[in-house]
């Protein structure tokens, strides 16, 4: 990759947040805080559901341990490079690793996308379909489902980061940002880049828009059928497990679209870092506490698992 000048360019730099050594140092700890919490709640989540019987065979608590280990990945790409970047002063990254982390990033981002739908249609099913569930939704089903949703993720983005790849970067070779985003990383590019960064956006939009719309169709069929039950206590406890679902999806796919669907998300402000570190960051960090560790099953399973271990130290 040749620059104006005709020397090749091998690396980016990434600007990072900016700020003094201070607060940098502040940010530092934070976000160190805050990673080992998140691999902390998802390890938890994905052991209590691999080792209690029950859990382990129920569709939902089987997307929910994957979903943990998507989590697991999702903030494993960003969030040590982060903390790297944070502790040196030069943020310098390969044209290759950037692309890779793009890819990885987006990938993994587009596979929650899917789990999120996978979870609204287990959902869908177990409150709309309920005499038919336990025949739809078995674990081999399930374990397809899961298998589609890491597939579609990382299939999504191999055409735009193949075309981004053949692109040749002229210079500066400066991203105002932490991570490796395809807006900056196209705006570095030496023209012409032709339909690149069209297509780009078109994968953007159409894999976040489809998983949106089928989101929403799917909780708005379990809300009407929750409104015409007439069994209060079955009622109450479906709406509290599905505003527990609606919540995450709102956090993420909010701070998402926010991103990459309005036009001045393309900048590259302080506010849309901080969009990018809300939802890169905090939503893999509060996720578990929304969907499991408030879940009566989870904490029953884990006192099990507890009592389970100490009757076997003290034998």
């Amino acid at each position: 990759m040749e620059n104006a000048n005709g020397t090749t360019l091998q690396e980016f730099v990434l600007l990072g947040f900016g700020l003094d050594p201070s607060k940098q140092y502040i940010i530092l700890i934070f976000l160190t805080i805050l990673y080992v919490l998140t691999l902390v709640e998802n390890v938890t989540i994905i052991t209590v559901v691999l080792l209690d019987a029950q859990l382990s065979q129920l569709p939902m608590y089987i997307l929910l341990s994957n979903f943990s280990w998507m989590e697991i990945c999702y903030v494993t790409t960003t969030v040590p490079r982060m903390l790297f970047d944070l502790t040196s002063s030069h943020g310098i990254i390969s044209i290759q690793a950037c692309l890779i982390q793009f890819y990885v990033l987006f990938s993994l981002g587009t596979a929650e996308f899917f789990f999120l739908s996978a979870m609204a249609l287990d959902r869908y099913l177990a409150i709309c379909h309920p005499l038919h569930y336990s025949q739809i939704m078995t674990p081999n089903s399930c374990y397809v489902l899961v298998a589609a949703c890491w597939f579609l993720g990382f299939l999504g983005y191999i055409v735009p980061v193949t075309l981004i790849s053949t692109l040749s970067f002229c210079g500066p070779n400066i991203i105002d940002h932490f991570l490796c985003d395809p807006g900056p990383i196209l705006s570095l590019a030496c023209p012409p880049v032709g339909n690149i960064p069209l297509l780009c956006q078109i994968v953007i939009n159409t894999l976040f828009l489809a998983n949106v719309f089928f989101v929403v169709i799917s909780y708005g069929f379990v809300i009407f059928t929750l409104m015409k039950s007439s069994n209060q206590g079955s009622r109450k406890k479906a709406f509290s497990t599905i505003s527990m679902h609606l919540l995450v999806v709102t956090l993420f796919y909010g701070s998402v679209g926010g991103m990459y669907l309005i036009p001045s998300g393309e900048s590259q402000s302080e506010f849309t870092k901080a969009i990018t570190l809300f939802y890169t960051t905090f939503t893999p960090f509060v996720n578990p506490l929304i969907y499991c560790l408030r879940n009566g099953q989870v904490k029953e399973a884990l006192r099990r698992i507890i009592r389970r271990i100490f009757v076997k130290a003290k034998v």
